[in-house]
């Protein structure tokens, strides 16, 4: 079970994250694989928890946009402080949008959060994708510390010379996800931006290794707003499958 902790502390902990940029940069040549995961919402511990076998190997961070703090205020073991995510295993830090420019003044040539996490990760996870979100991606947008880390992603390779992925997992309500802007959005991650496998273009010639994005597909059930129906977001073993592959972590420990 974990344990809540009060809002005060949770308010100490936010000014002292925005502190953590030096063992960030630091820690970007551990050796370990580097799992930046945003959003998390009340399943966020329990993908976590599923990862712990991969201690000594795995490295988490996490971004948590302002909404998704609204589903970590301790009111449930499922929906834990922000604060507690720490205790969970193989997490190293957490992120708010706050901790992007503050608590001193940005100066030239001091490092940048959302640039900095970008170098650091070997792969984006956001579970879930909400719509909101979903659009603000596909529209470009860079309005918060997680949309400035992918809109800032390096989608070729040509920067930091790795080629990384951003898996999403998308959750919305079933109407929002049989919206046709949704459907007409997906197409850009899916077709425009998403990885292709191999041989599917190579009559455009182009490279099966292209693409940045993969959509693991929600499924149907009974969703947290009480409608039945398509659009909750994939299993948590689903999800970390996806983890597992892509950082090449063989489902072992």
């Amino acid at each position: 079970m974990l344990q809540m902790i009060s809002n005060q502390h949770d308010n100490h902990f936010e000014v002292s994250q925005s502190n953590s940029m030096e063992s960030l940069v630091a820690s970007r040549n551990d050796g370990k694989k580097h799992l930046l995961l945003a959003q998390g919402i009340w399943l966020l511990p329990v993908i976590v928890q599923e990862l712990a076998k991969y201690h000594g190997t795995l490295s988490i961070r996490i971004v948590l946009t302002e909404s998704a703090c609204h589903f970590l205020a301790g009111q449930s073991a499922e929906q834990p402080t922000v604060s507690s995510l720490l205790q969970l295993p193989n997490v190293d830090a957490v992120y708010r949008d706050r901790d992007e420019w503050g608590p001193e003044p940005w100066r030239r040539g001091a490092s940048i959060l959302h640039i900095e996490l970008r170098r650091w990760a070997d792969v984006l996870v956001v579970a879930p994708l909400s719509a909101n979100t979903l659009a603000r991606v596909v529209n470009g947008m860079s309005d918060n510390l997680l949309t400035s880390v992918i809109r800032a992603w390096d989608t070729d390779s040509s920067i930091d010379n790795k080629r990384k992925l951003i898996l999403v997992a998308p959750a919305m309500n079933s109407a929002m996800w049989r919206n046709p802007i949704t459907e007409k959005q997906l197409r850009v991650l899916t077709e425009d931006w998403g990885v292709k496998v191999a041989g599917s273009d190579s009559a455009n010639g182009e490279s099966p290794s292209s693409g940045w994005f993969r959509v693991i597909p929600p499924i149907s059930k009974t969703l947290a707003c009480g409608d039945t129906g398509d659009g909750a977001m994939a299993s948590v073993p689903t999800i970390c499958q996806a983890i597992e592959e892509t950082l090449g972590l063989g489902g072992t420990a």
